[in-house]
């Protein structure tokens, strides 16, 4: 009994001390990548070459550069090891193996012109003349360095041509990147004006071009580690409408009966994002910021500076099964003169959109939004397909969540307030989704919601 003590606390105490111990990483060796770069890889990582990590830490380590590995969306799956591990020497290699996605999508366009569903079923009455269609051909890896291209052509409710890449390894030991997007479409019906806070839409009939827009700008961007980014963008813009807006629709449309809007900006952003899994945060957070210069002078017709502000904290409750996600965000204009209606939005776009008012657009200078989400996992799991299909299409991952949504927020507006009783008040809105995620990269939402006034 005398000596089975003595071996248990001999072995308790070698455990104990193994948990201390440290492990000095002498190389990150990267399987399966066949067309991406190891750099757009390593880049993602928290870890380096020469690193130490108690081995107790080593489990959570390895699953959080897994998720950002993974989050990338260039892999189907992502896994990560300690390998060639030594207890004498205490060194190991990390090893990451990496079964890479499809690339590039030349898929057919037949998408809603309309903000969102919603409001092309509902106040639009599933118009086919609100449709556009063409062409998009998508790049996510062009040249194995995680350098999306993006060509954009299509008609149908709204003529577009675009055209963005993005470089992210120019120089300064790969921390720098470069990029740019030129962009022109036109229109044959505007909205016009905010009513009720949903958007009035107008055209001539005889069918004429009432809307223009036109931009084109170089990006510079800077990365000095894995978590934080730097963005420097200089775009020029020229926004012109029809007279028939002027005269018979809304004369400040550019303030002032202007018919035409010239003007460059010049913008920052910075971020820091230590999400994990950031197309669908399973934890951690990101702080985020904005400052844009909109008019420089040149041609003394538009004068506005704005900063943005906000961040996003993902709690994992039950780990990777049951998560509380909050994303808070700030905007402000600091130059307080009267803006355009063309130029003043607020809520209601992209993804600053309150739960339960898809249908709505609160037009303001000044804006705060929460939106907040509790998300539990229902299945993540590979699905393997037939053997003749590409290696990249054998297996398909899907992850399905469900999410309950409760989001508030406050549009500050001055001048469009006729009508627009969303506007200088609080607003809230909740209700369930259910998110799918496929091959990590592509996301589809179902939402029911509710909201404060009652729909």
């Amino acid at each position: 009994m005398y000596k089975l003590t003595i071996f248990l606390f001999l072995l308790t105490s070698y455990l104990s001390t193994a948990q201390d111990n440290k492990v000095l990483i002498t190389d990150i060796v990267i399987e399966g990548n066949y067309r991406t770069k190891d750099r757009a890889i390593i880049q993602e990582l928290n870890i380096k070459i020469n690193d130490t990590i108690h081995l107790k830490n080593i489990p959570d380590c390895i699953e959080m550069n897994r998720l950002r590995v993974l989050s990338t969306g260039l892999f189907n799956s992502v896994i990560v090891n300690l390998s060639e591990y030594d207890i004498g020497s205490a060194t190991g290699k990390i090893l990451i193996t990496v079964e890479e996605n499809w690339y590039i999508f030349p898929m057919p366009i037949f998408e809603l012109a309309d903000r969102n569903f919603s409001v092309w079923w509902k106040e639009q009455n599933k118009s086919l003349s609100r449709v556009n269609y063409g062409l998009r051909l998508s790049h996510f890896n062009f040249t194995g360095n995680r350098d999306p291209l993006r060509l954009k052509v299509h008609f149908g409710y709204t003529t577009k041509y675009e055209l963005t890449y993005q470089y992210p390894f120019l120089g300064l030991d790969n921390k720098l990147g470069i990029g740019g997007s030129v962009f022109y479409s036109e229109n044959r019906e505007v909205a016009y004006k905010t009513v009720n806070n949903k958007s009035l839409f107008a055209g001539n009939p005889d069918d004429r071009k009432l809307l223009s827009r036109f931009r084109i700008g170089p990006e510079i961007k800077y990365r000095p580690d894995t978590y934080n980014f730097h963005a420097l963008r200089i775009e020029y813009h020229r926004n012109k409408v029809d007279e028939f807006v002027l005269e018979e629709l809304n004369p400040d449309y550019f303030l002032n009966g202007r018919q035409s809007l010239n003007f460059f900006f010049i913008e920052y952003d910075y971020s820091m994002d230590k999400r994990l899994y950031a197309q669908y945060p399973l934890g951690d957070y990101m702080i985020f910021g904005n400052l844009k210069k909109e008019g420089l002078g040149i041609f003394n017709q538009f004068n506005n500076l704005s900063i943005t502000v906000g961040v996003e904290k993902h709690l994992p409750i039950v780990k990777n099964k049951l998560i509380l996600s909050s994303r808070n965000k700030f905007k402000t204009n600091i130059i307080r003169s009267t803006v355009s209606f063309a130029n003043n939005t607020g809520l209601g776009w992209d993804t600053d959109i309150v739960t339960g008012f898809d249908l709505y657009v609160m037009d303001g200078t000044d804006f705060a939004i929460s939106m907040n989400a509790l998300k539990f996992l229902l299945l993540d799991n590979n699905l393997n397909t037939v053997k003749w299909m590409p290696r990249q299409f054998r297996k398909v991952n899907l992850s399905a969540y469900f999410r309950f949504n409760f989001d508030a927020a406050y549009v500050n507006e001055r001048t469009y307030v006729e009508t627009n009783t969303l506007n200088n008040r609080i607003i809230y809105g909740y209700g369930p989704a259910l998110d799918l995620i496929f091959f990590n990269n592509f996301l589809f939402s179902f939402e029911y919601s509710f909201n404060d006034i009652g729909e």
